[in-house]
C-alpha cells in the first residue's frame, strides 16, 4: 500500500569490491539506498585462505532474498570457501555485528507493529 508523499528510504553500508579483513562498517561506506526500490541491506561474507572478504550493498528485497537462498548451501561460517549472503531491512543493519541481545526474532521485522498502527489510524480517520 502506497501513501502519496510517503517514501521508504534506508541507509546501508556499501563496498562493491571485496575488502580483505575490512568489513567496511565505517562512516565513509554509508550510502542512501534508492527510494522505494532498494528496501534492504545485503552483506556477503567469503572465507578464503587469505582471510575474510566482504561485499555490502543496498538491495531490493526480492533480489537479496533470492541471492541469500541461492547461497544457503555454500554458507558454513568458519570453513574455508564459505560464502554467506544475508539480508536485513533496518538502517545500517549490514554493519558491524551487534552486541549479543536476548531475542533475534524481534529484530527481524521491527517495522511491523508501527505499520499496523498506521493502518489502524488511517482506517479510523477515514471513518470520521
Amino acid at each position: 500500500m502506497e501513501w502519496p508523499g510517503f517514501a521508504l528510504q534506508i541507509q546501508c553500508y556499501q563496498c562493491e569490491e571485496f575488502q580483505l579483513n575490512n568489513d567496511c562498517s565505517s562512516p565513509e561506506f554509508i550510502v542512501n539506498c534508492t527510494v522505494n526500490v532498494q528496501d534492504m541491506c545485503q552483506k556477503e561474507v567469503m572465507e578464503q585462505s587469505a582471510g575474510i572478504m566482504y561485499r555490502k550493498s543496498c538491495a531490493s528485497s526480492a533480489a537479496c532474498l533470492i541471492a541469500s537462498a541461492g547461497y544457503q548451501s555454500f554458507c558454513s561460517p568458519g570453513k574455508l570457501n564459505s560464502v554467506c549472503i544475508s539480508c536485513c531491512n533496518t538502517p545500517l543493519c549490514n554493519g558491524p555485528r551487534p552486541k549479543k541481545r536476548s531475542s533475534s526474532a524481534s529484530a527481524l521485522r521491527p517495522w511491523l507493529p508501527s505499520t499496523i498502527l498506521l493502518l489502524k489510524i488511517a482506517l479510523f480517520s477515514a471513518h470520521c
